[in-house]
């Protein structure tokens, strides 16, 4: 169903449904029982917990993981905790071009993939402009960092290592949170 159809039947707009999707928004119990009746499932569907571990995760069920600076990070699986990989799609909003990025190494390897708009990538002080479909792998030892310079949003799938979020990652070090340095 798309959410022009949910919209007509529920009298929600569409960027409303949008956002509520995003985890952007809340929504009133009324309006969510509405939503519940045109998606034919009960209202507890969307107020008990859905906690089935499963290998796929519906674009519709990815978790809002972080929200920082500039930075909007989704988790793309439903089982992080026991993973060695952490995948996550990442929003990169504008930022000035007089901005300082500082540059930092930690332990671990990154992918980046661009979906959407332009990202600098920055490597041991060289800059390299990535666009749609562009892909980056390198080890996480090289001094690094991310910018989008523009003024539109930059979409990433990023797949990184070590797993911040797995159990038992004693040594891993926070600092693949490119966000605290902008």
């Amino acid at each position: 169903m798309t959410l022009k159809n949910l919209s007509e039947l529920t009298g929600l707009s569409t960027g409303f449904l949008s956002q509520l999707e995003r985890g952007l928004t809340s929504i009133a119990t009324d309006s969510l029982a509405n939503v519940a009746e045109a998606l034919e499932v009960d209202l507890s569907y969307f107020i008990k917990p859905q906690r089935k571990r499963s290998h796929i995760v519906r674009s519709y069920e990815k978790e809002l993981f972080r929200v920082e600076n500039r930075f909007i990070q989704y988790l793309l699986s439903s089982d992080v905790q026991d993973k060695a990989m952490m995948p996550r799609i990442i929003e990169l909003l504008p930022i000035n071009s007089e901005e300082n990025i500082n540059q930092y190494p930690h332990e671990g390897e990154e992918f980046v993939y661009v979906l959407e708009g332009t990202l600098t990538l920055l490597i041991n002080d060289h800059q390299y402009e990535l666009f749609p479909g562009d892909s980056a792998h390198y080890s996480s030892r090289l001094a690094h960092n991310w910018a989008n310079y523009t003024n539109k949003l930059t979409r990433l799938l990023v797949v990184s290592t070590p797993n911040l979020l797995k159990e038992n990652n004693q040594g891993a070090e926070v600092a693949d949170d490119k966000s605290n340095d902008l």
